[in-house]
């Protein structure tokens, strides 16, 4: 009888540890989401000038938009920038943003600064969570280049025009042509010839069409060649960007003789600096322009 009571025993206290393993479906609502692992995501993080550049992501200096755009509505949201690379956010300045109606998107304006600065950009979600940060590169200058303005007689009537970068260049000790950006890269050029003072009213764009224009260069060496042009005085424009849209401009003047001969000479458009022109060398009267800058 002992024996049969100790069996009943054992059978029941195998029942009550059984019954915790049975799998049951909790009521709508009880219990969801307990003890699941929640994966974070990071936002999707976008500066308006951005451009990717072999991996690294830059951006123009100035004030800038960026967007912080979720997957799902997400809140609270921070967003920080830091100057300096791998500041923490705790170091780093809080930008003010403002979110969308359903909270997915976040947007905020930041003033970069710096030549070729490195930093990152931080998106914090709450005090628990582990920030995402972006890396970014600050680009803060236009690219540069030296151009030796020749002449030769054409076929027409009139002279070929050449705009190209000097093949060697002693005072710029890096490479045989001095042309160039120090950080994003050289993106464009492209060199206008006008009849009149293309600023002689405004400055950021020329106020009258160029009677002659180079197409659009996409890489250095610059090598523009404007054939069968009259004798005359010419404003001459060359417009350089890199790859985040900085812009370099050089101005002068070019008066172009019967025989095909020159002389260049230094403008500075309506006397507000829309211009940038330098000479490596003042005693080389064929050259505008400049080297980059160590």
């Amino acid at each position: 009888m002992k024996k049969l009571l100790l069996v009943l025993l054992v059978v029941a206290l195998a029942s009550f540890l059984f019954v915790g393993c049975v799998p049951t479906t909790p009521a709508e609502g009880e219990g969801e989401g307990e003890g699941e692992t929640e994966v974070a995501v990071c936002p999707t993080v976008a500066v308006t000038s951005q451009v990717a550049v072999d991996g690294k992501t830059y951006v123009k200096a100035g004030a800038q938009t960026i967007t912080v755009t979720f997957a799902v509505p997400t809140e609270p949201v921070s967003l920080y920038v830091a100057t300096a690379l791998k500041a923490a956010p705790s170091a780093a300045d809080e930008v003010v943003i403002y979110a969308n109606a359903d909270k997915t998107v976040y947007t905020g304006t930041v003033t970069f600064d710096g030549k070729c600065d490195e930093g990152y950009i931080y998106v914090d979600t709450c005090l628990e969570c582990d920030f995402c940060k972006y890396p970014y590169i600050v680009d803060g200058e236009g690219p540069a280049t030296e151009i030796e303005i020749s002449t030769e007689a054409c076929t027409c009537e009139g002279c070929d025009l050449i705009f190209e970068v000097p093949e060697q260049d002693e005072v710029c000790g890096v490479s045989d042509v001095c042309c160039g950006d120090a950080c994003s890269g050289f993106a464009s050029y492209t060199i206008d010839l006008y009849t009149s003072d293309p600023f002689d009213e405004c400055c950021e764009v020329p106020c009258v069409t160029p009677e002659y224009s180079c197409a659009t260069g996409v890489a250095c060496p610059v090598d523009c060649t404007l054939s069968c042009i009259d004798e005359g005085k010419y404003y001459v424009v060359v417009t350089l960007l890199d790859e985040v849209g900085n812009t370099t401009r050089y101005y002068a003047i070019v008066d172009l003789a019967a025989d095909c001969t020159f002389t260049v000479e230094e403008h500075l458009g309506n006397g507000e600096g829309c211009t940038d022109w330098d000479t490596v060398d003042p005693d080389t009267d064929d050259v505008i322009g400049a080297c980059l800058s160590s």
